[in-house]
């Protein structure tokens, strides 16, 4: 008679998704958590974030830890200090100051991340700035396509962020969405877009070939950072 051998199960890790944005910071753990989240603002510095979310994360149980980072990162760490949210984030060590193992993307790119079902997808954040990211066959690329030039001066972040839907109101705000929408799908050649971010809801239509992206999504990001060994970052 031959023996089967039995299979000795492994866990899989509980993994802690940090979105850091510049109006909130949400966190939410990949057991069942509910999100939890807290202001942000011009003045918070990475160690003020973890100190403000300290109390959020006491009672939670976790092993590893994602993060996304409203700015450019290598090398796991954040390379350039954010523009609407204070210094001191730049070369940061979270995995020292959390104690976990620490993975940390740009925070658009961990939204996109959790949006992606395959192909060439172009996404983009509308919330206090503009986020962009690339997921192109399974490899997701950050993209900082926020400061290029739009229009009259104005940067495509000047056009479509948020001091712009307060400044010139929804109609025109949406009229720029729509604009800028179109110039970087001509350029990159997405199959399909994931519009998110805080204002997507802002939107009552949205641009040809758009998807209305879900800001949950970006935890699901996280989740995949650990769970996915198909994707390349």
């Amino acid at each position: 008679m031959t023996k089967t051998k039995s299979r000795t199960e492994v866990a899989q890790p509980v993994i802690l998704s940090i979105d850091v944005g510049g109006s909130h910071v949400k966190v939410m753990t990949s057991d069942g958590s509910t999100e939890q989240k807290i202001e942000s603002g011009p003045s918070m510095s990475a160690a003020a974030m973890l100190d403000a979310i300290a109390p959020l994360l006491a009672d939670l149980n976790y092993d590893v830890v994602s993060i996304g980072y409203p700015g450019p990162v290598r090398n796991n760490r954040a390379f350039a200090e954010p523009v609407n949210l204070g210094s001191g984030w730049a070369g940061f060590d979270f995995e020292h100051s959390l104690g976990k193992p620490v993975k940390v993307v740009n925070d658009a790119l961990m939204q996109a991340i959790g949006s992606y079902d395959g192909g060439r997808m172009l996404f983009l954040g509308l919330g206090t700035g503009l986020g962009s990211a690339m997921v192109l066959d399974n490899v997701a690329q950050p993209l900082e396509l926020a400061h290029l030039p739009h229009k009259k001066g104005r940067t495509f972040e000047d056009s479509v962020g948020e001091a712009s839907l307060k400044k010139r109101g929804k109609k025109k705000w949406r009229g720029h969405v729509f604009d800028v929408v179109e110039q970087i799908k001509a350029a990159l050649q997405p199959d399909y877009i994931v519009i998110g971010g805080g204002n997507v809801d802002k939107l009552d239509e949205l641009p040809a070939a758009c998807q209305r992206g879900d800001n949950t999504r970006a935890f699901e990001g996280g989740f995949r950072l650990w769970r996915d060994t198909s994707l390349i970052v």
